[in-house]
């Protein structure tokens, strides 16, 4: 899984300076601020998704496997069958182990389903961040407070998302 790599060493320092430097110190500070938690948010959520994605491609192949598996007891089922017709406990018992392999197939199918609504729903705030994040940076170059509020609305929707999707 890719690990995202921000540079924030120097950030904090450099955004308060030229904050300063240009007589908007506290608003620019609170876009500043907002934005790299907003960062902070999309960076999480990508994590959460990625691992969401993988979990149900995980659990997709759990079921295929199962089916397999399934499919190959049907086989020795018909087989055995064939072989004599007095076998009539052995398939039983093929059919038994079906059942139960069956089972655990559709298991691990809404395992993988629910883990792929997570992974859409995750990956929903992300979109929804890194939007904010390019609206605050709109916002601060043409000196426009209500681009802000756009942007923290959209934090805020995508939070919903994210928190839904932790769910």
């Amino acid at each position: 899984m890719e690990e995202i790599e921000v540079p924030t060493e120097h950030l904090h320092e450099t955004i308060k300076e030229k904050a300063e430097a240009l007589g908007e110190g506290n608003w620019l500070m609170g876009v500043a601020i907002s934005t790299a938690l907003m960062a902070v948010f999309a960076a999480l959520g990508s994590l959460f998704a990625g691992h969401h994605s993988n979990e149900a491609l995980i659990e997709q192949i759990h079921a295929s496997d199962q089916w397999a598996y399934y499919q190959a007891k049907g086989i020795k089922a018909e087989i055995a069958a064939l072989k004599n017709e007095n076998a009539t406990s052995t398939v039983e018992t093929y059919k038994k182990e079906q059942e139960a392999i069956k089972k655990e197939a559709k298991e691990a199918e809404e395992a993988s389903k629910s883990h792929l609504v997570k992974h859409q729903t995750i990956a929903k705030s992300v979109t929804l961040f890194q939007i904010a994040i390019a609206i605050a940076a709109i916002a601060v170059l043409t000196r426009k407070k209500v681009l802000w509020y756009v942007s923290i609305l959209n934090s805020i929707i995508g939070l919903l998302f994210f928190i839904l999707g932790m769910l």
